[in-house]
C-alpha cells in the first residue's frame, strides 16, 4: 500500500475524477486548494486588500492504494497530459508507507 497524492486545476477535476474510476481507485479524500507558479502571485495575496486573488483554485486528492490502481492511473495521467493545451497539467505522486494502522 502506498499513498497517492494528486494535484489538478478546478478545470480538470472532473476528469481526474472519472481517470481515478478507471484506475479502480474508489476511495480517496480531496479537498480545495490554492495553486501558485511563482513568488510574486503570492506577495499579492499578502495585502489587506489584494486587487486580484493569489492562486489558481486548484484541488487535491489522496488515497492509500495499491501499486496496479497507481500504475494504471499514472498511465491515464501521462496520456490526459500528452493533449493539454494549458501550462497546468494533472500532478502525481507516491510516497511509500512505512506503517499503518
Amino acid at each position: 500500500m502506498k499513498l497517492l497524492i494528486v494535484t489538478v486545476v478546478e478545470e480538470f477535476e472532473k476528469e481526474i475524477l472519472r481517470l481515478f474510476k478507471k484506475a479502480r481507485i474508489e476511495s480517496f479524500s480531496g479537498s480545495d486548494i490554492d495553486g501558485y507558479k511563482n513568488h510574486s502571485s503570492l506577495v499579492h495575496t499578502t495585502s489587506w486588500f489584494p486587487i486580484e486573488k493569489g492562486g489558481l483554485e486548484s484541488s487535491l486528492f489522496f488515497s492509500f492504494t495499491e501499486d496496479e490502481n497507481i500504475d494504471t492511473l499514472f498511465k491515464l495521467i501521462k496520456e490526459f497530459n500528452q493533449n493539454l493545451e494549458t501550462n497546468n497539467p494533472i500532478k502525481a505522486v507516491v510516497v511509500p508507507i512505512e506503517k499503518s494502522i
